[in-house]
């Protein structure tokens, strides 16, 4: 089951990712990316191991963001890959075939080939202009969003879809009326003064029966 609610990590350090979890953890999240880039893989590994033991008593997923090996070494979840990243089938081979891979996506030729590639699920975006990632893709919005879901409906796919990039709680109601799965947030957790007042409310409303339009 692919949660509705994913934080995707933020930290310069092995303690600010060590200390962004751990919150975001005590404040409910259930499914944690570990995302640490342009650091080498051995310095990933290091702090995944650890992320992993803080996952365990909580029964959190642990996802690590671009580096299948470190995720078979640390035995994580699983993995997410950008779309220039490594292909979903070495990715596959490395990681195990009950493992999770999600994929990144921007238009729906992206998530075609993402479901192609038998992701478990996508994370689509961005929402909006974000500062958290490089070189980012051309932004959709809602109308883009409504757009693509419409599109896959009418295709009969109905592979999770996640939503990304810079989501703000008040983008929840009208979000969710296009179908998508869920969201990803990093920032809108990582700074909230009240993150588990804030993780309660997004769960509550990722509950809410979601309207396709």
């Amino acid at each position: 089951m692919v949660s509705k609610l994913h934080y995707i990590s933020q930290g310069h350090s092995p303690a600010e990712q060590l200390r962004n979890i751990q919150r975001a953890l005590d404040a409910g999240c259930d499914w944690i990316q570990l995302r640490w880039k342009n650091v080498p893989a051995q310095e990933v590994e290091q702090v995944a191991i650890a992320i992993r033991a803080l996952c365990e008593p909580y029964r959190a997923k642990l996802i690590i963001n671009d580096f299948p090996d470190v995720a078979h070494a640390v035995d994580a979840h699983g993995v997410h890959l950008g779309l220039t990243d490594m292909s979903v089938a070495v990715a596959r081979q490395i990681v195990g075939p009950d493992k999770i891979i999600g994929g990144t996506a921007n238009t729906l030729e992206d998530i075609l080939q993402r479901v192609d590639e038998q992701c478990t699920y996508v994370g689509l975006g961005p929402f909006r202009f974000t500062t958290t990632k490089e070189k980012l893709s051309p932004i959709l919005g809602l109308e883009g969003y409504h757009a693509i879901m419409h599109q896959l409906r009418s295709r009969a796919i109905s592979i999770p879809i996640i939503a990304i990039g810079g989501l703000q709680q008040e983008d929840l109601p009208a979000l969710l009326k296009t179908g998508v799965h869920g969201i990803a947030v990093s920032g809108l957790i990582t700074q909230s003064a009240e993150k588990e007042t804030l993780v309660t409310n997004l769960k509550a409303l990722l509950d809410e029966e979601q309207i396709q339009v």
